[in-house]
């Protein structure tokens, strides 16, 4: 079995931190030097800031084309500190099933292409997030405020209109732009709560009239949609995600993300807005910027796996026995079904943006697209699958709003084939570097959390073992690291104690001893 990704790099010994690198500022410093070596910008331009100054507000379009949805219950659920609001939400009843409605923000209404800001967007591709600081893709200005779906605040929105059945299949769905007004702003953890019948309702959706049953309706809608995307064979992973919590100087506590029942609600929403993006191009003609993940090349190892935990799995890459063998360990060991996540996540490979096939007649260099039967997303078991739900804070989403937006207006596409080839590429790269800044922060701002607590003591279990060393995964703190002077003994999954030897925030370095 791989060990985490956060040990990729060969570890030096590690040594104590100097206490040179002991507060949240000293983090900030160590994120802007790791986005500069890996290629991004951790500030805007000035060009930027100036177009940034001479914007007057929110975006304000009538017109035929442009719906007034405001009064249906639209909901934002995210993160308790989040402002950058991509996305809202609301459900009906509809026959056996329900018609949901996402609205996403119209960012490209404020942000046009080639603009200056457009073009600071398009060289980082993505928000960076760190516990220190968040370096996002638009100012702050344009994404927390002018283009955020915020409380109570009339915006701009695409808006995907959904018809799902009882069995949570999508047999229609329409798109226009509108007026939306986001009615009550939710969290995802007071909200699964609440959901989960262990916690009140939260006082934004009290404040909502209504807004109880909306819910209840969203969350039976989302299920429906999780059921039948698990039956077709879509990947449900369990992966390690600590958060580090932040407060003044310090970091005061490291945090697992649960994906709880909120979460999964707007993931399938998200997640079936992003096919019917995908969907509504290919069936207007237009091009677009689809989201693959192919067929894993390294099937056979993945097949290694299953097979040490007495399991099976076809020759061929199949997702249903992929997510069947997933759901059996998932039962039969939670506490290790993490790392068993981790290591399949790392054997199929990363997502990447490809460009569909041209029209015919038009040059294309073939080697930079895919055929229609070539789409795919095996970790989603689709082929359709454009990202359009976040362009706040991701460029690809906010192309693929031009292109809708350009259908819709029955306009030539606003990119040439080319151009859609080299930001695909871009974006690929831009991403890449951007994951491994994140992780890199996040191994720092561990190390950070752990440097006063030397010779402490801690649950643990073995994640990763090889010829380069042995690693773990502390239970509480969720925190992952070495393990020096393991012997031949201990290995992947067991349990055990450890005592914490030393930590290099500025490396990122945890080192741990077993205890007997």
């Amino acid at each position: 079995m791989s060990e985490p990704s956060s040990t990729e790099a060969v570890q030096a010994p590690a040594t104590v931190t100097t206490p040179a690198i002991s507060r949240r500022s000293d983090l900030v410093q160590l994120a802007v030097a790791a986005l500069t070596a890996h290629g991004l910008a951790p500030d805007f331009s000035a060009a930027a800031l100036a177009e940034l100054a001479s914007i007057a507000g929110p975006a304000q379009e009538a017109g035929p084309s442009i719906r007034d949805l405001r009064a249906l219950p639209w909901c934002s659920i995210d993160d308790d500190d989040s402002q950058d609001i991509d996305q809202l939400s609301c459900c009906e009843p509809s026959g056996s099933g329900w018609t949901v409605s996402v609205a996403i923000a119209d960012v490209d209404a404020l942000v046009h292409k080639g603009s200056a800001i457009d073009l600071q967007a398009q060289r980082n591709t993505t928000s960076v997030y760190t516990a220190a600081r968040v370096f996002p893709m638009l100012p702050e200005r344009l994404s927390t405020d002018l283009s955020s779906l915020g409380a109570h605040q009339d915006r701009l929105a695409i808006v995907t209109a959904m018809v799902v059945d009882g069995e949570g299949q999508v047999s229609g769905f329409t798109v226009c732009r509108a007026q939306v007004r986001n009615q009550a702003k939710l969290a995802y953890d007071a909200l699964a709560a609440w959901l989960d019948d262990s916690g009140e309702m939260p006082a934004a959706a009290r404040a909502a009239p209504g807004m109880d049953a909306q819910l209840r309706g969203q969350d039976a809608a989302a299920q429906a949609l999780r059921k039948r995307r698990t039956a077709q064979g879509a990947l449900q992973f369990e992966t390690f995600e600590p958060r580090a919590q932040v407060e003044g100087e310090q970091v005061v506590a490291i945090s697992q993300r649960e994906h709880n029942r909120a979460r999964q609600l707007i993931e399938e929403f998200m997640v079936a807005t992003n096919i019917c993006t995908a969907q509504f191009l290919e069936k207007h003609g237009g091009l677009a910027m689809r989201r693959v993940v192919r067929s894993p090349e390294r099937w056979s190892r993945v097949v290694d796996v299953a097979e040490k935990y007495g399991d099976s799995l076809p020759a061929e890459p199949d997702s249903r026995a992929l997510e069947a063998f997933l759901e059996r360990r998932r039962m039969a060991d939670p506490l290790r079904f993490p790392d068993l996540s981790l290591t399949i996540v790392q054997l199929m490979g990363a997502g990447e943006y490809v460009i569909e096939d041209a029209q015919p007649g038009v040059p294309v260099d073939h080697s930079k697209t895919v055929a229609v039967e070539d789409y795919g997303h095996f970790g989603l078991a689709i082929r359709d699958y454009a990202h359009s739900t976040a362009p706040n804070r991701r460029y690809p989403d906010l192309i693929s709003h031009r292109l809708v937006k350009a259908v819709l207006a029955e306009a030539p596409s606003p990119y040439s084939v080319a151009e859609l080839q080299a930001l695909a590429e871009h974006c690929n790269r831009q991403e890449s570097a951007a994951r491994k800044v994140e992780r890199s922060l996040r191994k720092s701002e561990a190390a950070l959390f752990l440097q006063g607590k030397i010779g402490a003591e801690f649950d643990a279990i073995v994640t990763g073992k090889n010829n380069r060393g042995t690693w773990i995964r502390t239970l509480v703190p969720p925190v992952e690291g070495k393990l020096e002077g393991a012997g031949a003994q201990v290995d992947v999954g067991e349990k055990l104690r450890v005592k914490l030897l030393s930590t290099d925030v500025a490396l990122g370095f945890i080192d741990f001893a077993p205890l007997p």
